[in-house]
């Protein structure tokens, strides 16, 4: 005890410790000492401080990292139980169903098939052991499963950010993206209904002479004149009717697909692969491309509307801009693209990272890789079904032998056609996979099955598309008449056609039935549908007017163009020819 008192009348005495910390530290160190003596060096006093600091500071470490491998640790058990109630084959390993998705000659299709003939119209399958995919084929499990499923996966939309930048239209967050998908849907339909609006003809017209010029050289390629016809009329519908005379309209169209076609690949990495040369020079096209995007957007808008919206302000006040840019220079700033470009409305809304043609470049990307395939398609049908061919062309002579007051409207009595189109895109449609998820709450659907909340759900269009419980028997075949019917016998025919002709009959809605699914459904679904089928159609009819379409039989491809049980096999690369109708 008096060793205790002589040490803190020593502490007091020493000015230099009476009114600080380390003379606390200084004397409770003291206290637990065996020896009797109190005097220590500050060095020694710090070197003890730090290390109970350290211990501390590791103790708490370990006790945060515990706690949250306990909670990762739960919600995983969770996950495991909530999944039990959902069918699906027994996971082989830890790591899941991997092995069934490495199976040689086996696609991913093909692996929901099997497992929806073992385990019923819902089948849950594990891509690792935190990650569940529900794959859903009833038509009505995936009407009301997609209507509940608003939002994507959060790394959905990630693969073009490096090409195209920042777009918030393309958020995984359904309550961010809902506004501006309702502001672009109204505008594109409001565009079928203008009569000033003349972009349908302008494309045909721009794409019979682009085709006038090459055919001369023998077949064309499908792929690539598919391609550019679907980039004409994404770049005529987002840029107007200026870009089909933009001196800068090719160039943009072989860089933007140079582009868009190492995309996935740049993205597949985990971290930027800033070591690699390769992709610096990736970079500088991506920078080229956003530069040349928004000088296109300069050019049209003299003289044009875009989306409608005209800005006398801002053209004003950037007028000086533009004359720097007829001289040579290709850039604008963002700020001077915010107030004119279609989403003119929203800017308010728009994320602080957003590029301002991040938006217009990733729309026109989704565009042509839709509209491309479908036009592809349709060639392809029309070019092996030579009947179906002389059928639509009848019709097609038949309404031009009585136009409408609005020549764009025609379509709209072309049911053959536009059945020929569904029906296309029925037994091919552009994605195999239709995905969704529900990010915050667990989906609940009506059979009693709850989904998980963050599961990656899935549909097998193909699947569901060519399924004979909802197509029928011929379900396989390619029957555009299936989407016709008249006021007395229903469904129509090719006997019935031939009989009665085109003005009795009419066109189903397809999207009545649950099992079309080529442009999704729900509150995701593909907000230009109507807009691109009557713009595919106008184009392909302008273009039947004029050739036939038949098949190269002189290609080293005509083996890649086959009919297996009345079903479509083709290349993407398959040769055809356009025969003008008067020769």
């Amino acid at each position: 005890m008096n060793e205790v008192v002589s040490c803190v009348v020593a502490a007091t005495a020493n000015s230099s410790f009476s009114t600080s910390v380390l003379g606390l530290l200084h004397f409770l160190h003291s206290r637990g000492r065996s020896s009797s003596s109190c005097v220590h060096t500050p060095s020694q006093l710090l070197r003890d401080f730090a290390t109970q600091e350290l211990n501390a500071f590791l103790w708490l470490s370990l006790v945060a990292v515990t706690t949250l491998l306990l909670i990762k640790l739960f919600q995983l058990f969770g996950l495991w139980l909530r999944a039990k109630t959902i069918p699906g084959p027994p996971s082989p390993s830890f790591f899941g169903h991997c092995k069934l998705f490495s199976r040689k000659n086996s696609t991913f299709t093909d692996v929901l098939s099997e497992s929806h003939l073992l385990y019923g119209p819902i089948v849950k399958l594990w891509l690792g052991p935190t990650q569940l995919l529900v794959s859903v084929r009833d038509p009505a499990l995936i009407q009301e499963m997609l209507i509940k499923a608003e939002d994507k996966l959060p790394f959905t939309g990630k693969v073009f950010q490096l090409a195209f930048g920042q777009s918030s239209l393309f958020s995984p967050s359904f309550e961010k993206v809902q506004k501006r998908r309702e502001l672009l849907e109204n505008e594109l339909n409001e565009r079928l209904f203008k009569n000033d609006d003349l972009i349908p003809m302008k494309v045909a017209d721009f794409i019979t002479d682009k085709i006038e010029n090459i055919r001369t050289k023998g077949s064309i390629d499908t792929r690539l004149l598919s391609q550019h016809m679907a980039f004409t009329i994404m770049g005529a519908t987002f840029f107007g009717n200026g870009f089909l005379a933009s001196p800068k309209a090719a160039m943009y169209e072989e860089l933007f697909m140079m582009i868009a076609k190492d995309a996935c690949y740049w993205a597949s990495y985990n971290l930027t692969p800033i070591w690699r040369r390769d992709f610096w020079s990736y970079q500088s096209l991506c920078t080229k491309l956003k530069c040349l995007t928004q000088d296109i957007l300069q050019h049209c808008r003299k003289g044009h509307k875009l989306f409608g919206y005209t800005d006398q302000h801002v053209h004003n006040a950037s007028s000086n801009k533009e004359m720097k840019l007829e001289h040579g220079a290709q850039y604008c700033t963002d700020d001077e693209l915010q107030d004119y470009y279609f989403f003119l409305d929203v800017k308010d809304h728009q994320d602080g990272k957003e590029e301002a043609c991040g938006n217009i470049m990733r729309l026109m990307f989704h565009g042509c890789q839709t509209t491309s395939a479908l036009i592809s398609n349709v060639l392809n049908r029309l070019a092996v079904h030579r009947e179906i061919q002389d059928k639509v062309y009848s019709e097609i002579s038949t309404v031009g032998r009585n136009p409408s007051k609005y020549e764009h409207e025609d379509v709209y009595r072309m049911p053959l056609l536009l059945a020929t189109i569904y029906e296309s895109a029925r037994l091919l449609p552009t994605g195999p996979m239709l995905q969704r998820c529900s990010l915050k709450h667990d989906l609940c659907l009506a059979t009693g099955v709850t989904i998980p909340a963050g599961a990656v759900l899935v549909v097998p269009v193909e699947l569901v598309q060519k399924d004979d419980s909802s197509w029928g028997s011929d379900a396989s075949d390619f029957n555009p008449y299936r989407f016709l019917s008249n006021d007395t016998k229903g469904s129509g025919s090719a006997e019935d056609l031939s009989v009665t002709g085109f003005s009795s009959f009419v066109l189903n809605d397809p999207n009545e039935n649950a099992a079309f699914l080529p442009f999704g459904s729900g509150a995701r679904a593909c907000i230009g549908q109507k807009f691109i089928i009557q713009l595919v159609a106008s184009v392909l009819a302008s273009l039947l007017k004029e050739y036939e379409i038949r098949l190269n039989s002189e290609s080293d491809n005509e083996s890649n163009t086959t009919l297996k049980n009345n079903f479509l096999e083709h290349h993407p690369n398959s040769q055809i020819l356009f025969v003008r109708r008067d020769q």
